[in-house]
């Protein structure tokens, strides 16, 4: 044991000099935080004397060289456990589409307890002139370990918000602490803490709330469930993990939604809503916190020490360590993703640097020896991250949760979903039509009725959501097996129909639809509109409303949206949000008893204001002439019905704006881009594969020549970074017989012969090709500014049909053609 006085004098000495911001910051003043404006906190159970000797006694034997490396974060895509000799690493992570070694994407937890076991045995090997550490493996368990197959996968939290329930929200947070610590990962990179304030954001699903009261509600709740009760010891040993509220700090106020953006707002009002959920989050004992993409008036968050510093550590009494973002600090003006000296003095503890680790470690180091990094500095952030491994139990060997692989996916996990589930809904309309009889004959329609990937949304499995299948779920349920469930148990029927066609006249119809799952980028969107210019599911309810069935719509989404068509072709319509894995739930509420009588009435209140029109992209409580469609906190009750008037069907924004990824579907261009081709490029309308329904035959008959889409100018600069793809599904008709470029803007051109050789096919003809942006970045294409979209040239013979053509995450088979 160690005096008091001296583990005040140690914490005293991890504090930074005064805040300094850059000559041109402090002349502007424009993003650079005033702490004493903030509101104080103060981290609990981090700092005790005994961890505060063990991590004294550890750095005085570690060498500079595995100080830099304690800082640095690598990816399992780009990092090997045999590159840990020669540089030692603090920490790995598997980021949303990483893969465990030697493993495929979607694997059980045993091939995660092996890569970490892996990594770790390197960090932990006794080899001359190394201190052993052991690693803290990271990974986005976002809404239940949602990176495992077979885990409990809990609603997003746009729907947990409606539930104005923390104590269920500590709760999830133990279910997913064991799911993740039972996999043999340390450290889940959550909860996010932001208040989105537009709904275009891609990421708002993340945000509990628009209302910073309901987010802060949350944060001391999920942060005990994750880590436990504040200075717990062994934390990893009970089956708690670290956590990393995010992102810091205003993630969920940039400008037009747009994300990794600039949060352009008055100091006052980055406290009063984007900061709400870190004092709490900080007092309940936080671990770690990530560093945001975004902005504050200009300044990347990654570099302004006025934040990370001066507000989170000194004035929020943060002793925990700060987490970057992916190549977040390489966003600094003056910094790459391979030297960043800057964002470590602003205060970043640990760079995450996926695939630039290497070229970091180097040049970090190389700061430090010259003293660009202050040796305080570099001791700071090495104590703040040795006290996090040493209090969450990572140098005890002992990994007892790793033999319990019987808790991912749990009975009592899923029963806790299912109870979330059952709470997160929020009645929007109900015409006297809900609760459905269990003795009745029902028809269940949608094209995610039964589908559990499109129920749990992005941040499943995969970074985006999206290739899953129901096999990837051996635990989950869908909707549509819920409800059968349900109806078979009162002595009913259920029968599914994707697009819903019936035989004979059911009793009601329940239709599920709503948004594609998606995360960051992808999910940006200019338009609140529901399938603008394309209403499938609008056609399914009109068509079971002309035959006279009652309709019940059942709509899934990670936000708001303009809906009006699809409520006024609704006898009832219920928010379900991405509900996750546990899609009984929805039936838990709809269904009712024997008796007659619903089993569970609708408790969801909306945490987020429904649109009135398609353009109502800021609308929060208390703004400036709030007119929303249903405000926020609504939701009608069994025990409390309402009425919802015929509503207009002008969405108020041009349906062609939402379109920025989708070049070419269904045999034909959407709006806004058009198809240009040379007159020696002929055109004819062919079938396509049966998912897409047509086709347009390209044929050049010797002629060179060229075929274009073009449209607004986009830019792509950030679905390159994060290695977006173009996907194209195609049909080779007759073999190139010359040079062949494919190219995106006006430079950029790759040589696609390949593409469209002979025996370039897969079955019955139809092949799917996915090319990286970064192969055309490297072929010279300005992605920041590109138009046309894609231009396929030929200099000979050739002809090929074509399908549908957009961007994509799926990375299987991708390749930069030759």
């Amino acid at each position: 044991m160690i005096a008091k006085s001296l583990v005040r004098g140690l914490i005293a000495g991890t504090a930074l000099v005064a805040v300094t911001a850059p000559a041109q910051d402090r002349e502007t003043g424009r993003g650079v935080a005033h702490p004493q404006l903030w509101p104080q906190a103060r981290s609990q159970g981090l700092v005790d004397p005994k961890t505060e000797a063990f991590v004294t006694d550890i750095m005085k034997r570690m060498s500079l060289r595995e100080k830099i490396g304690q800082m640095i974060q690598a990816d399992t895509a780009s990092v090997t456990p045999e590159d840990l000799r020669a540089y030692p690493l603090g920490s790995v992570l598997a980021g949303g589409s990483s893969t465990p070694l030697g493993a495929p994407d979607r694997s059980p937890a045993g091939p995660w307890i092996k890569t970490v076991e892996a990594f770790d045995a390197v960090a932990r090997g006794t080899r001359a002139g190394h201190v052993p550490i052991p690693i803290i493996f990271g990974i986005d368990a976002v809404h239940g370990n949602s990176n495992i197959v077979g885990a409990t996968i809990f609603p997003h939290n746009s729907a947990l918000g409606a539930m104005r329930d923390a104590a269920i929200m500590e709760r999830i947070g133990h279910a997913t602490a064991i799911e993740t610590a039972a996999a043999g990962i340390h450290w889940a990179f959550g909860p996010t803490l932001a208040v989105p304030q537009d709904d275009r954001w891609g990421r708002a699903y993340e945000g509990y709330s628009e209302d910073p009261a309901v987010v802060r509600s949350y944060a001391g709740a999920m942060i005990r469930g994750l880590q436990g009760a504040p200075g717990s010891i062994r934390g990893i040993q009970q089956g708690r993990v670290a956590a990393s509220p995010k992102h810091f700090l205003g993630d969920g106020g940039t400008k037009n939604g747009i994300d990794q953006g600039d949060t352009d707002v008055p100091e006052q009002t980055l406290i009063a809503i984007h900061s709400a959920g870190y004092p709490p989050a900080i007092d309940a004992g936080a671990m770690t916190v990530m560093a945001s993409f975004s902005s504050w008036q200009g300044q990347k968050m990654h570099g302004n020490r006025s934040l990370l510093t001066g507000v989170l550590k000194e004035r929020m009494g943060f002793q925990g360590f700060i987490i970057g973002d992916w190549n977040g600090h390489g966003q600094i003006p003056g910094c790459t993703n391979t030297d960043c000296p800057a964002t470590f003095n602003a205060g970043l503890d640990m760079a995450m640097a996926p695939d630039s680790w290497k070229g970091l470690f180097d040049s970090t180091l190389a700061a430090a020896q010259s003293g660009k990094i202050p040796m305080s500095r570099i001791d700071d952030a090495v104590r703040r991250i040795l006290r996090v491994k040493a209090k969450l139990g990572l140098f005890d060997p002992a990994r007892p949760y790793e033999t319990r692989t019987n808790l991912i996916g749990s009975a009592e996990h899923r029963a806790l979903a299912r109870e979330a589930v059952a709470k997160t809904l929020v009645l929007l309309k109900n015409d006297g039509v809900l609760p459905l009889k269990a003795s009745a004959n029902i028809v269940v329609a949608g094209d995610a009725a039964n589908d559990i990937g499109r129920q749990s949304g992005g941040w499943t499995l995969s970074w985006q959501g999206d290739g899953n299948t129901n096999a990837d779920f051996p635990n989950g349920q869908s909707i549509y097996a819920g409800i059968a469930e349900a109806m078979k148990a009162g002595g009913g029927r259920a029968t599914w129909s994707a697009d819903g066609s019936v035989q004979g006249k059911p009793d009601a119809a329940i239709v599920v639809f709503g948004e594609q799952p998606y995360a960051e980028m992808r999910g940006d969107v200019r338009t609140l509109e529901f399938e603008p210019g394309d209403k499938q599911a609008l056609a399914t309810l009109k068509k079971l409303k002309a035959a006279g069935i009652p309709t019940v719509s059942v709509f899934l989404s990670g936000r708001p949206m303009w809906v009006n068509p699809e409520l006024n072709a609704s006898d009832a319509f219920v928010a379900a949000w991405f509900p996750g894995t546990e899609g009984g739930g929805i039936a838990d509420v709809l269904i009712a008893g024997a008796d007659g009588r619903a089993r569970k009435d609708f408790v969801g209140r909306l945490s987020f204001s429904w649109p009135k029109n398609a353009g109502q992209f800021t609308l929060n409580k208390g703004n400036a002439g709030y007119d929303p469609l249903f405000p926020f906190g609504y939701g009608l009750r069994y025990a409390q019905p309402g009425t919802v008037a015929a509503l207009s069907e002008i969405s108020g924004l041009d349906a062609s704006l939402a379109n920025t990824s989708l070049f070419f579907s269904r045999g034909k261009v959407p709006g806004p881009f058009k198809l240009m081709a040379d007159a020696s490029v002929q055109q004819q309308a062919v079938d396509g594969p049966q998912t897409q329904e047509g086709a347009l035959r390209l044929r050049w008959e010797g002629r060179p020549g060229a075929v274009r889409i073009t449209g607004p100018t986009l830019d792509l600069t950030r679905e390159t970074n994060a290695e977006l793809l173009l996907q194209m599904t195609y049909r080779v008709d007759r073999p190139a017989a010359g040079a062949v470029r494919m190219s995106m803007g006006q430079g950029g051109a790759v040589n696609a012969a390949s593409l469209f050789a002979a025996g370039a096919a897969g079955a019955a003809g139809w092949r799917t090709v996915r090319v990286p942006l970064k192969c055309f970045k490297d072929a010279g294409a300005e992605m920041a500014k590109i138009d046309p979209v894609v231009t396929v040239a030929s200099d000979g013979a050739l002809s090929f049909a074509i399908a549908d053509l957009r961007l994509a995450t799926d990375n299987t088979g991708a390749v930069c053609p030759k």
